[in-house]
C-alpha cells in the first residue's frame, strides 16, 4: 500500500551510508537504521538512544522513511503512523 505522503516523493541516495548521521557525529551507538525518502537523510529508530530517524521527522516534516537494514523492504509513515510499501524509485538505495 502506498499513502498520499508518498506521492511525489523522489528519493535520494543516503546521506551518510555507514550509520545513522547523528550518531556518527557524536559516537553513540544505534540499533536500527531508517533512511528519509525525502532527503536521503539515515537515522536511528526509536528503540535507539538518541532516536533521531523520529527527531529528523520532527524537525522536518518529511513524513516516509524506509529501514535501511539489508534485506528490509518495508516503509513507515510518521503523518499517518502506519507501515507502507517502499516506493520503486527508493530500492536502489537501500541495503541488499
Amino acid at each position: 500500500m502506498i499513502c498520499e505522503h508518498e506521492i511525489g516523493i523522489d528519493p535520494v541516495p543516503p546521506r551518510t551510508p555507514e550509520g545513522c548521521e547523528e550518531c556518527l557525529k557524536n559516537g553513540t551507538p544505534w540499533v536500527h537504521l531508517r533512511l528519509c525518502l525525502t532527503c536521503g537523510h539515515v537515522g536511528c529508530c526509536d528503540s535507539s538512544p538518541g532516536r533521531h530517524a523520529t527527531q529528523h521527522f520532527h524537525h522536518t516534516h518529511h513524513p516516509v522513511v524506509a529501514s535501511f537494514e539489508p534485506g528490509e523492504r518495508w516503509a513507515w509513515c510518521y503523518v499517518d503512523q502506519a507501515e507502507q510499501d517502499v516506493p520503486e524509485q527508493a530500492l536502489p538505495y537501500l541495503k541488499g
